[in-house]
């Protein structure tokens, strides 16, 4: 049997190797917020989701020094790990956000499964009572939560509301519509249709989880998101937001109605089995919410250069895909030549990643360009420099 499974996993794995597409870590050692280590060399970073530079603020970092809470929270929040630093940290999400109420977990991942565990919980005995109607490139999180949620569910063609509206139609009126999707998608860099989904909800009855990961921290006053940016917040009826991207961090949050939320904290088993944050992240995070409103000049920063690059980059060929977001996908079709675009830029000290199916489509392989408002003027020139033409590559 052991035998077997060890063939199974290498066959796996050479195919992975064959096509390209087998994927293996490498240790970076962060410098500062736009400069890692590889190997004893330092790169400009390129890779990361670190927008607002708020990883490496000095505030922060001071904090975490000289704060004497304990390193673990040594308990999930329904045993002993809720404390008054987590109780804190949610009201001001919630307060950020515009929601009566959130919920902290250890990541978004478990958000996003909290999320759609707790709307699946609403089905009771009739899994059939509730159906996921969910965008193609929706975050893989989302994907697998829906698949798991045991309740039905549809994929619509990425951002065509034009489908999502004709599987609106085709319902069961007793049936729970949630649509699901991202705000900012975290390979494409382009944004939902909202103000759409908008127009669509003044002839259908649906509930809309929206998760704001690659949004927070870069749209909206002090950051508050994509939807709060085009005051379409009340359109939406669970917020997901992360604290690994622009806050510098690490965790999510599911926030919503109280009802919703108390609804995460009974029904959400990704909430209910897992250790807590330790409560020093609960308070960075509240800080990190406050260093947005405090500093505004980092959000309009990271957008002015994003604008900026997505401009170069036009004007020298580069076949861009829609949106204004500081993620900006350089689509080069095959892995072969993502991996040597990414090579190449790593020789003139630039750190990007080769994106690679199965985490994008065939034939859409990638290098994921990212800015942060901490890139300098001229690291911004090298990197345009570097790319140079789309016909060079």
């Amino acid at each position: 049997m052991r035998t077997n499974l060890a063939e199974r996993l290498q066959t796996a794995l050479n195919t992975r190797h064959a096509s390209n597409r087998f994927r293996c870590r490498t240790i970076y050692r962060s410098i500062d917020s736009t400069h890692v280590e590889v190997n004893g060399r330092s790169l400009i970073n390129f890779a990361g989701n670190d927008y607002l530079g708020l990883a490496h603020h000095p505030e922060l970092r001071a904090h975490a020094a000289e704060n004497g809470l304990p390193n673990g929270s040594g308990a999930s929040g329904l045993v002993t790990g809720y404390s008054p630093a987590h109780a804190s940290a949610e009201a001001a999400i919630a307060r950020w956000k515009s929601t009566e109420s959130a919920v902290l977990l250890p990541s978004g991942y478990q958000a996003n499964h909290a999320a759609v565990q707790t709307f699946a919980a609403l089905a009771g005995q009739r899994s059939e009572s509730v159906r996921f109607l969910i965008d193609k490139l929706a975050h893989a999180s989302l994907i697998d939560a829906v698949r798991g949620s045991g309740c039905p569910f549809r994929v619509f063609p990425h951002n065509q509301l034009t489908k999502l509206a004709r599987l609106l139609e085709s319902v069961d009126r007793e049936q729970l519509q949630v649509v699901v999707t991202e705000s900012i998608f975290s390979m494409d860099g382009d944004a939902a249709d909202l103000a759409g989904l908008a127009a669509i909800r003044e002839n259908h009855d649906f509930a809309l989880l929206l998760d704001e990961a690659h949004g927070s921290g870069v749209y909206g006053d002090s950051g508050a998101g994509l939807a709060a940016a085009m005051n379409l917040s009340n359109l939406v009826d669970v917020h997901i937001c992360t604290f690994s991207k622009a806050a510098g961090l690490v965790g999510g949050a599911v926030c919503a109605s109280k009802a919703f939320c108390d609804g995460v904290v009974n029904f959400g088993r990704a909430y209910i089995f897992s250790t807590a944050i330790p409560p020093l992240l609960a308070t960075q995070i509240e800080r990190s919410i406050e260093l947005m409103r405090r500093e505004p000049w980092r959000q309009k920063r990271l957008m002015e250069l994003a604008h900026r690059v997505r401009n170069h980059l036009a004007g020298a060929g580069w076949p861009l895909l829609p949106g204004d977001s500081p993620i900006i996908p350089l689509v080069v079709e095959n892995e072969n030549r993502a991996l040597a675009l990414a090579e190449r830029l790593k020789s003139e000290g630039i750190l990007t990643v080769a994106i690679r199916p199965p985490t994008v489509a065939p034939n859409s392989s990638r290098i994921r360009v990212t800015i942060s408002s901490d890139h300098t003027d001229a690291q911004i020139d090298g990197l345009l420099s570097a790319l140079g033409d789309y016909t060079a590559v």
